[in-house]
C-alpha cells in the first residue's frame, strides 16, 4: 500500500527538526560575532532554506509606515519578486499586513496575484510560502520562501516555517534588546562623563569666586548660552584653561 504523503512528511519529522534546530544554532551564534540587524536578517534567509525543504530562495519583508522594502535575501532575484509583489500584490505583502501565513502554488497565485504569478513563474518558481514576523513596534513584516517544487509547498513546510519564524522573533527580539541596552549604555556613560567635567567646572569657579554650587552652575550656564556652545564643551574649555594656568603659575 502506497504511502500517503502525509505519512511520508511525519517520517521526515526527525531529519527536518534537525535541520530547524541546525539553522537556529547557526543564528544563534551569529549573536556572538555580529551586532548588525540587517546582517543577521540576511542570516535568517539563508538559514530558512536550510530549514524549510520547499524553500530555494527566501527574503525578509519589513514594513515601515505600512509601506513595504525587502530587508534581507538570498537573491537578487527574488529580490525582484518581492518589489514586484509591492506594486502588484502577493503572499510575502499579505502576510506582512494582515499577519497570516500564505501558502500558494503558482497556478492559485494566478487567480490572486495575476502579475506577480506570472513574473514569478517566468522565473522558475512554482509556490510561495510566507508567515509573519513581528519583532517590535517598528520591525513586523515577513519572512518569504520561493519554491521550485511542481506540488508546492507541503503541510510540513508551513509546521516548519512556522516554528523556524516563532524562534526567529525571539532572537531577533533579544538582539533588539541588545542594542537598546548598549545605546542606553553609551548615552549613560556620555552622560556621567558630562556631569563630571561640569562638576570640575563648577568646582573651580566656586573655588576662584567664593560662590555656591548653584551660582556657579548658573554663571556656566548663561556663558554656554551666550557663546552658543554646549555646557559639557564650554565646562572641557574651562577646566583646560584652568589646567593650563596652574600649570604655567
Amino acid at each position: 500500500m502506497a504511502r500517503s504523503r502525509s505519512d511520508s512528511d511525519n517520517m521526515l519529522w526527525p531529519q527536518v527538526l534537525d535541520e530547524v534546530t541546525g539553522a537556529l544554532g547557526a543564528l544563534t551564534a551569529a549573536l556572538d560575532n555580529e551586532a548588525d540587524f540587517q546582517v543577521l536578517l540576511h542570516q535568517v534567509c539563508r538559514q530558512v532554506v536550510a530549514a524549510v525543504p520547499g524553500a530555494g530562495e527566501a527574503t525578509v519583508t519589513l514594513l515601515r509606515d505600512e509601506q513595504p522594502r525587502t530587508a534581507a535575501t538570498t537573491s537578487e532575484l527574488v529580490a525582484e519578486l518581492d518589489r514586484d509583489q509591492y506594486r502588484n500584490g502577493g503572499p510575502c505583502l499579505d502576510a506582512a499586513r494582515h499577519g497570516e501565513v500564505e501558502r500558494a502554488s503558482v497556478e492559485q497565485a494566478r487567480e490572486r496575484w495575476p502579475k506577480f504569478a506570472g513574473d514569478a513563474h517566468d522565473a522558475g518558481f512554482d509556490s510561495f510560502l510566507s508567515a509573519p514576523l513581528t519583532i517590535n513596534s517598528e520591525h513586523a513584516g515577513a519572512i518569504n520562501c520561493y519554491g521550485t517544487r511542481a506540488r508546492g509547498f507541503a503541510d510540513l513546510d508551513v509546521q516548519l516555517l512556522k516554528l523556524y519564524t516563532t524562534a526567529v522573533e525571539a532572537i531577533l527580539r533579544l538582539h533588539q534588546r541588545y542594542l537598546h541596552a548598549t545605546e542606553l549604555a553609551a548615552h549613560l556613560s556620555t552622560a556621567l562623563a558630562s556631569r563630571a567635567v561640569i562638576d570640575q567646572a563648577k568646582g573651580i569657579l566656586m573655588a576662584i569666586r567664593q560662590i555656591s554650587a548653584d551660582e556657579a552652575f548658573t554663571l556656566l550656564v548663561e556663558q554656554s548660552q551666550r557663546d552658543n556652545v554646549k555646557l559639557r564643551e564650554l565646562a572641557e574649555r574651562f577646566v583646560a584653561h584652568a589646567v593650563n594656568a596652574t600649570g604655567r603659575s
